[in-house]
């Protein structure tokens, strides 16, 4: 198994993790995972992108693989290190949880840089999913959603066209990371060989 590196979302750190890497623990996998800063929004996503690259090159030997999984805003996070800074060479398998792909309605609620970037249709995103498929096509990927998603709205927002993805009615957004059906959900495809 690859070490699995979490990325927490907007207002988050790395404590609301604590259910998924114990179940993840308990399963047999190496977990990590950091906070990221400025962790509200004011920070252009490709500064937290930044840190996630740089924990990864210090922390991981060249030419080790890894799982990386993203939630919320870490979703986009991820898929920045993925995409735009050669992390598809670093990364195995690829789960994102309830990520704003294609933007949310509630990111007009702050007038942050970084909370911009996931409005629909902005320069950030429309960068970013211009190519994703054939950014990701060396990489098991898996993009976890729920229908009664409020922070990410419309809810389908988080899925993309020619991308695995399962929805899973998971009552709130934030339980996405700690409901029993998504960790058995990710426990079974980061296993999958």
């Amino acid at each position: 198994m690859n070490p699995v590196l979490l990325i927490h979302g907007f207002v988050d750190k790395s404590i609301v993790f604590n259910k998924m890497s114990s179940y993840l623990i308990a399963k047999g996998y190496e977990i990590h995972s950091i906070d990221l800063t400025p962790n509200y929004g004011t920070a252009d996503l490709k500064i937290l992108a930044e840190q996630v690259k740089k924990y990864i090159d210090n922390t991981f030997s060249i030419g080790q693989k890894i799982d990386l999984i993203g939630f919320s805003m870490g979703g986009l996070v991820t898929r920045y290190y993925l995409q735009r800074m050669e992390g598809n060479k670093k990364v195995d398998k690829y789960i994102s949880i309830s990520a704003p792909n294609n933007g949310t309605l509630t990111a007009y609620l702050l007038p942050f840089e970084g909370i911009k970037q996931m409005r629909p249709e902005s320069e950030f995103l429309l960068d970013l999913n211009k190519d994703l498929k054939e950014n990701l096509s060396g990489i098991k990927s898996l993009f976890l959603w729920t229908p009664y998603d409020l922070m990410i709205f419309p809810a389908k927002s988080s899925v993309m066209a020619g991308i695995p993805q399962e929805s899973i009615p998971v009552l709130n957004h934030k339980w996405m990371i700690s409901d029993g059906r998504v960790l058995e959900r990710v426990d079974r495809f980061l296993s999958d060989s």
